[in-house]
């Protein structure tokens, strides 16, 4: 079981929003490491735990799974040097963290956000996708509506036009067109102190499962054809 966060993780985090600089972060990087990283750390566990009833190929180390808190600002013209969330990440064993379709969660000051699906996949991971899609989009669009009530419905960025090799009239053109295919909800921020948060985070997994696995499936089929 996973108690939920304690009520110094919401804490830090407002405080950093406020003063996201070193000078502020280093003497309370302790606070950090135990009250915010090691709770998303016994999270992760406890997702795991639960992860081989219905997603066994997601299972991820906690070191793998959850993010730095630190940022890169190589190209970015905002130099703040920390984010202002933790967030952690189940992508399917083997392949890269956004390189598959997964499971997500993310705690920040305004809500605890659940995701599920493919997010801004590489260019052969997106070909693979749309081409899986394009041969099975009645059963993905039948299982899409799954998660429907829990986390609303499977969106993502589109492209105006049929991307090259699709043929623009395709019955499942809108997916096809789609870059990434995602569920995403947001529970409000107090829920991560409770002990409820773990069970309202396994169930939305559980019912997203399904179209994860299926949006996966067209990069499980290239490596096969691969090998």
């Amino acid at each position: 079981m996973f108690p939920g966060f304690p009520p110094e993780a919401l804490k830090f985090l407002r405080g950093l929003e406020r003063n996201n600089k070193r000078e502020w972060f280093q003497p309370r990087k302790e606070t950090f490491e135990t009250k915010v990283k090691a709770p998303m750390v016994g999270l992760v566990e406890a997702i795991n735990a639960a992860l081989p009833e219905f997603a066994p190929e997601h299972i991820n180390d906690p070191k793998h799974a959850v993010y730095r808190i630190y940022r890169d600002t190589r190209f970015s013209p905002d130099k703040t040097p920390y984010k202002t969330h933790i967030a952690a990440i189940f992508p399917r064993r083997g392949m890269g963290k956004h390189s598959s379709a997964g499971f997500y969660v993310h705690l920040s000051t305004k809500s605890f956000g659940i995701a599920a699906g493919a997010y801004m996949p590489g260019p052969e991971e997106l070909l693979a996708m749309r081409g899986w899609i394009a041969d099975n989009h009645e059963s993905l669009r039948k299982a899409a509506h799954g998660p429907e009530k829990l986390m609303g419905k499977l969106h993502g960025d589109s492209l105006t036009r049929a991307p090259k090799g699709f043929h623009p009239e395709h019955p499942a053109a809108d997916l096809i067109r789609m870059k990434s295919w995602l569920y995403w909800v947001e529970l409000d921020a107090k829920l991560a102190e409770s002990s409820k948060l773990l069970g309202e985070v396994i169930k939305r997994f559980r019912v997203a499962a399904p179209v994860v696995e299926m949006l996966n499936a067209g990069l499980t089929r290239k490596r096969s054809a691969s090998t």
